[in-house]
């Protein structure tokens, strides 16, 4: 069980990531008329300011459905050193503006192991969950009960995020939210906190962006003694940029800094592409 060790923090750094960014589940917004939106975001991650890997999330979204995934590696020197690999895949309907679950998996590797999370979600709820290899059962690891179940959403499904209203979607109403997280063994907030707006000017995007303080407050499944637990629950370093998806009323990450125990980790993005996807609109006609 010790092996799995650092593929379960991979998997769990790549998690936290995804769930910095906001979820749909305290609002809803019309997505808009038209075909599906095809998403498709690069990123590259730096610590304390070096380059150590990178990032992508690529999918669609539409006015009844969506799907994701992510995927994420640690190059150069810390590739050779770590050799670190994760994956995450998401996918559901979209019901009055607002990301429904169905099933999330995800996937993190090193050179000596591998960490499977599979699971199914029907109306905000976990139905079914397979980990393999399995958590281990530690005395101090606070118990899931089926309440943590419920009223979730999955860390990959929380990258879209629907600003009600029709005004600007930068601004106040684009942060202030609690998120329900859950990836399938911890149950998790991400409490996200209006912070201002700044203009970028970066790849695929130039334009305003939403700026969200973000706090981590763990729910069950998690240790709460452990160091690593305690400095995410006092962390008050760590942020999301929202950025406005074209032609909806949503927004996506943009730019996450997290400090970690050994720094602070960024996830910025390096190409911003958003465009209809044709072939989807064709096969609809």
């Amino acid at each position: 069980m010790q092996k799995s060790s650092p593929v379960r923090a991979g998997l769990a750094s790549l998690m936290l990531l995804v769930a910095v960014a906001p979820a749909a589940a305290a609002a809803s917004a019309k997505p808009g008329a038209g075909p599906l939106q095809r998403i498709e975001i690069r990123y590259g991650i730096s610590l304390i300011g070096l380059p150590i890997g990178t990032a992508a999330v690529i999918g669609t979204l539409g006015p009844k459905s969506y799907r994701l995934e992510a995927v994420g590696k640690l190059t150069g020197l810390a590739g050779v050193i770590v050799n670190s690999k994760g994956a995450a895949t998401s996918s559901g309907s979209v019901v009055d503006g607002r990301t429904v679950p169905a099933a999330f998996a995800a996937t993190a590797a090193n050179r000596n192991a591998m960490l499977t999370i599979r699971m199914s979600e029907a109306r905000g709820a976990a139905t079914g969950i397979e980990i393999t290899p399995p958590y281990e059962q530690k005395p101090d690891r606070v118990p899931l009960t089926e309440a943590d179940k419920r009223n979730i959403l999955d860390p990959l499904s929380s990258f879209f995020m629907p600003v009600s209203g029709e005004g600007d979607t930068v601004g106040p109403a684009t942060c202030n939210r609690t998120l329900p997280l859950f990836d399938g063994g911890v149950r998790f907030d991400v409490v996200l906190a209006f912070s201002g707006t700044r203009e970028v000017d970066g790849p695929g995007y130039k334009g305003p962006v939403a700026v969200c303080s973000a706090r981590y407050r763990p729910h069950a499944g998690h240790r709460p003694d452990r160091p690593a637990t305690k400095f995410m629950m006092d962390n008050k370093e760590m942020s999301v940029w929202l950025a406005p998806l074209a032609g909806t009323r949503y927004v996506v990450p943009y730019r996450i800094s997290v400090l970690s125990m050994i720094g602070t980790t960024v996830v910025e993005a390096t190409s911003f592409k958003t465009e209809p996807d044709v072939t989807a609109s064709a096969g609809t006609r």
